[in-house]
């Protein structure tokens, strides 16, 4: 099983964890090729978070692409949305990002309130962790 890295990169959006995800070609199985794109992705940099994040829009914006746009298919609260947004980018200076695939409006919002009461530290591992599920989620649609 071999991929590009234009496939990995819409993946995730970091040139790092193309990279390690690359140099491990080719793999046996889908479950080696998660395994390794999983560990790559659990060891993201808050410089690395800023790159893949510029690439994602905010939860709520209809704008974004086809598979964004899809990922958020659940999100009806969009005024709500937008105030929350607002405040965790003042919070934090990146957009909310979670895996959003299959949860509604209403859960995205409440995590999204919920996260506001982290600290810095906290809330780039808890984006760390929502980057690798999405990346792996797109990660299994490529393959299959």
């Amino acid at each position: 099983m071999n991929l590009d890295e234009a496939t990995l990169m819409e993946c995730l959006a970091v040139p790092r964890w193309t990279r390690a995800v690359l140099d491990g070609q080719p793999y046996d199985s889908p479950e080696a090729l998660f395994a390794v794109a999983e560990r790559a992705a659990a060891t993201l940099t808050a410089e690395e978070v800023g790159l893949a994040l510029a690439g994602h829009p905010r939860i709520g914006d209809k704008t974004g692409s086809a598979t964004s746009r899809a990922e958020q298919s659940g999100v009806d609260n969009v005024d709500e949305f937008v105030a929350a947004n607002r405040e965790y980018e003042r919070r934090f200076d990146r957009i909310y990002l979670v895996c959003a695939a299959g949860r509604s409006g209403t859960e995205l919002l409440a995590d999204l309130r919920q996260r506001l009461g982290n600290d810095p530290d906290t809330e780039l591992a808890v984006t760390v962790r929502e980057l690798g599920k999405i990346a792996l989620l797109r990660l299994e649609k490529a393959v299959s």
